[in-house]
């Protein structure tokens, strides 16, 4: 009897009673699945950060220990005394900023720059959509955030998130789970967030704008543009060499021509593999005490606020711009300048067709939307230069 009641003492079911708020993280993580799942809410990265919360929840499991990672530093003493979990180990890869460098990569190698070639202006389109980063960082300031936490935050608005993840593991680690899952959930809700912002900052005479056909692009050009963007954002922001680096040299893979069989293998086999470890490694971190708190909820707030005036300022400067151009842009392709590739393109794209059918837009939004990668990459380089991160 003895023996049975010490082996249900350590059972995960006795340990239930001693915090039951893991039992909401739990409920939370099946909620996230189910979402994923049931309503394709970017399954891809969503289905494994809800499994990993659940591992981490587990209790007893001892999957994933926070206090290893305390203060932005790895405890390497557990690591060598081999009192690490799982998760302990896959972590490394996130903390160590591997897995979201490998995914620029996969990134890089899916991307077509052409559109952004043929059309340079969109690169302000692209610029003027991390208006949502910054004014979220002010917001997360007023807030009472520490500067680097709501430097990580803000990254959310680029609707980026490996780059999100990069920043919030360097800059942020205990907020990591609450601003990977904001930061994928708003992503999945692009085709939501952003029509009616777009609607309502344009008239529909704007709306039916149609643009000239976009110019072919020579193959040259393709190659040279990632080698330029690298070496020109690399001296301007060295913090951000690492993420732009990863996304040139995989688009420079794809373009050049000579290495398929590596272009091919990092946009599948190996953006399948990371990405398996980069969503169980960020959901570990969404441990009961690390989410369930005010932060978090202040994190989810804001993260849709950064997503709104993100879309918003694309629109706007495209309005602006239309004031002195002589071929008119059509305002709904700003939007596009927020990083998710190619999802923002295609709202653009649907939201022109409805406005007048046959306008097809879907090319003209690219421009912008792989000008947002670039520009939330930057933007994290400029916040980890500002605060701290090597």
């Amino acid at each position: 009897m003895d023996a049975i009641l010490d082996f249900f003492s350590q059972s995960g079911f006795y340990l239930l009673g001693s915090d039951p708020k893991v039992l909401i993280m739990m409920a939370i993580a099946c909620v996230l699945m189910y979402l994923a799942i049931k309503k394709g809410f970017e399954p891809l990265l969503l289905l494994p950060i809800a499994f990993g919360m659940l591992l981490t929840n587990l209790p007893g499991a001892g999957m994933y220990h926070a206090e290893f990672f305390v203060g932005g530093h790895v405890d390497w003493a557990q690591f060598a005394a081999g009192n690490t979990g799982l998760i302990d180990i896959l972590y490394l890869g996130v903390k160590l900023g591997i897995y979201p460098c490998l995914i620029f990569i996969g990134v890089g190698a899916m991307t077509d720059f052409g559109p952004l070639i043929a059309n340079p202006k969109s690169l302000l389109l692209g610029a003027a959509a991390q208006l949502g980063i910054f004014i979220t960082f002010i917001g997360m300031r007023y807030l009472g955030f520490l500067p680097e936490e709501a430097a990580a935050v803000g990254i959310i608005g680029g609707a980026d998130g490996p780059t999100a993840i990069y920043v919030a593991s360097r800059l942020a680690p205990a907020l990591l789970g609450p601003i990977a899952v904001a930061a994928y959930s708003y992503m999945a809700l692009v085709p939501v967030i952003q029509p009616p912002i777009m609607r309502a900052l344009t008239t529909k005479k704007e709306r039916e704008i149609e643009m000239k056909q976009l110019r072919p692009v020579k193959k040259i050009e393709k190659i040279i543009f990632p080698i330029i963007v690298t070496a020109f954002v690399a001296l301007l922001v060295p913090s951000a060499a690492a993420l732009i680096g990863c996304l040139m040299f995989g688009n420079l893979m794809r373009e050049c021509g000579v290495v398929e069989r590596l272009s091919k293998t990092v946009q599948n086999e190996l953006m399948n593999i990371v990405t398996v470890l980069l969503g169980i490694s960020v959901g570990a971190t969404a441990t009961a005490e690390n989410f369930l708190n005010v932060k978090t909820l202040a994190i989810l707030a804001m993260g849709i606020v950064a997503f709104g005036v993100g879309s918003a300022g694309g629109v706007l400067l495209a309005k602006f711009m239309n004031l002195f151009v002589k071929e008119k842009i059509n305002p709904l392709i700003g939007s596009a300048g927020v990083s998710a590739v190619p999802m923002a393109a295609r709202v653009s794209n649907v939201e022109g067709q409805k406005a007048k059918p046959g306008n097809f837009l879907l090319m003209h939004a690219m421009g912008p939307n792989v000008a947002g990668v670039i520009g939330s990459a930057i933007a994290a380089g400029v916040f980890m230069a500002l605060f701290g991160a090597k």
